[in-house]
């Protein structure tokens, strides 16, 4: 009998109680995506569809015991990370991933939820540069994630461009800025160094928002974890998340959550 391994994807991220974001979403989109999905959890928060009510940070010397746990015992095929905090964790994370040889890496650099609360502390996101960003494949922030990286304003395609050229002088990987917030045509700009390529999707104008950051690069994980080019492993992510802000069910009586299974429903 023969049985076909099924990419082994590691999420290193807070727990979102709701299920719409954090590991709970990263681990439905891992297993729908036919991976075999692995957690460290970085953080406890108390939230819902209306916002974030409180974080109970893990230890680090947990977070440490976590890590070591799965790595020790899997040979992990992609790592995407998320809430990471702050710079203990980043740090002790990066010294990890570089003990275990993990090959493909995407950062998500978690600095405040959709609702407006702090999830990385200031002074960590420095730390986030000097020593996760430079071993990452992959770095995917959002506008306003871009805007504090790069240390300037990013409103515009031609901001996209330059935070792009900015964080790439930070890491031999690739930057992804997603433009998710920018008005017209859902536009994220990938820049490896030489040349940018668009992936473009439709605006979809309702309010099913939580979440999405997470599903999308728990998505790109789980393709470049199989096998796909990084560049093909986002446009499928990018297919995928469409569909599943599009075919969100209205849970909740804020921001509803994406709902992966839609890319499979349709």
């Amino acid at each position: 009998m023969v049985i076909n391994k099924k990419p082994i994807i590691l999420t290193i991220a807070g727990s979102d109680p709701s299920g719409g974001a954090g590991i709970q979403a990263d681990l439905k989109v891992i297993a729908l995506l036919t991976g075999y999905g692995t957690s460290v959890i970085t953080a406890l928060t108390a939230q819902n569809t209306k916002g974030v009510q409180g974080v109970l940070p893990v230890p680090p010397s947990f977070v440490k015991k976590q890590l070591q746990s799965v790595l020790s015992d899997f040979d992990v095929d992609a790592v995407k990370t998320g809430m990471l905090v702050h710079s203990e964790v980043i740090s002790l994370v990066t010294k990890l991933i570089k003990k275990y040889k993990v090959k493909k890496l995407v950062v998500d650099p978690v600095m405040v939820s959709g609702s407006g609360h702090s999830l990385l502390e200031e002074e960590a996101v420095q730390i986030l540069k000097d020593e996760l960003f430079p071993i990452a494949g992959l770095i995917a922030p959002n506008l306003s994630e871009a805007s504090v990286l790069a240390g300037l304003p990013v409103r515009t395609l031609a901001d996209m461009k330059r935070a792009a050229r900015v964080i790439k002088e930070k890491t031999e990987g690739n930057v992804l800025i997603k433009g998710g917030h920018l008005s017209g045509a859902a536009v994220d700009l990938f820049f490896d160094g030489a040349s940018f390529l668009k992936f473009t999707g439709p605006r979809i104008r309702i309010r099913n928002t939580h979440g999405t950051g997470c599903t999308f690069s728990a998505a790109i994980a789980t393709f470049w974890g199989q096998g796909l080019t990084l560049s093909n492993a986002i446009g499928k992510a990018k297919e995928f998340i469409t569909k599943a802000i599009a075919g969100a069910q209205p849970v909740g009586h804020g921001s509803w959550p994406t709902d992966p299974h839609a890319s499979l429903e349709n």
